[in-house]
């Protein structure tokens, strides 16, 4: 409506202009099934499904092509040298994301390309495994494995990783007690860093390794003092975390 003011001049009045004013509001248009499957399939446990699926996938695989037939069958004639030792590593590596475990592994490595180089490719082998295996529990686990840390048992693990990642895994890998592929994804869920991770790995590893490759470089002479030798450092450190872990029980029940 307009209003005429003294200088004859017609102006509007104020509920008109502000009417004038108003923006239609437009209803917001729902989200697209594209979106919404997106969201769904990048979820914490979508993502966890995905792992849990491609475990399961890698064990079913180790199942039907049974790769422990190194050990009686021998590596490929076709491949030798060093190109035969990258492909046992990456072998190696992908075996243990499988639950392969690792003993046998490192029997194969010492068997098939003696003690020196047996060492070596079943280390590169073991770190490559350990950090597919991290990445793939950080990657893919952790959002939604965290929230389910409520054990006192569970939480006491999680802390000590967390806080003491290198220390932790340094004597995870030196006192064999706890299975390789639990430890990885154990401090995949933690907040352990990779450099931490992947260098208590690759140390404390050489001790347990070394004895299992020169065990089995020498497993045609089982009276050989090597062979005794070997077998001693993979009996000892395993009887010595065995006594750790009962003796640090009470401290993991108290927290």
């Amino acid at each position: 409506m307009l209003d005429a003011n003294r200088s004859g001049t017609a102006t509007a009045s104020p509920r008109a202009a502000a009417q004038e004013l108003v923006v239609p509001v437009l209803p917001l248009r729902p989200a697209g099934l594209a979106a919404r499957c997106t969201r769904v399939l990048l979820s914490p446990y979508a993502r966890l499904s995905l792992l849990l699926a491609l475990l399961v996938g890698a064990a079913a695989c180790v199942l039907l092509f049974e790769p422990q037939r190194l050990l009686t069958h021998g590596w490929p004639s076709q491949l030798g040298g060093a190109a035969a030792a990258v492909v046992f590593a990456a072998a190696y590596g992908l075996c243990t994301v499988a639950f392969v475990p690792r003993p046998l592994l490192n029997l194969a490595a010492g068997a098939l390309f003696g003690s020196q180089l047996g060492l070596a490719t079943a280390l590169a082998g073991t770190v490559l495994g350990a950090g597919v295996a991290f990445g793939l529990g950080r990657l893919l686990g952790q959002d939604a494995l965290r929230p389910l840390l409520r054990g006192r048992w569970l939480r006491a693990a999680d802390g000590q990783l967390s806080r003491h990642g290198f220390r932790s895994m340094l004597a995870v890998r030196l006192f064999p007690g706890v299975p390789f592929w639990a430890a990885n994804y154990c401090a995949a869920v933690s907040r352990m860093g990779w450099l931490p991770f992947l260098l208590a790995t690759g140390l404390g590893s050489i001790p347990n390794t070394a004895a299992y490759a020169v065990a089995g470089a020498r497993a045609s002479a089982p009276t050989s003092p090597a062979f005794l030798i070997a077998m001693a450092c993979i009996a000892v450190p395993a009887l010595a975390g065995t006594v750790v872990a009962w003796r640090k029980r009470h401290r993991l029940r108290g927290r």
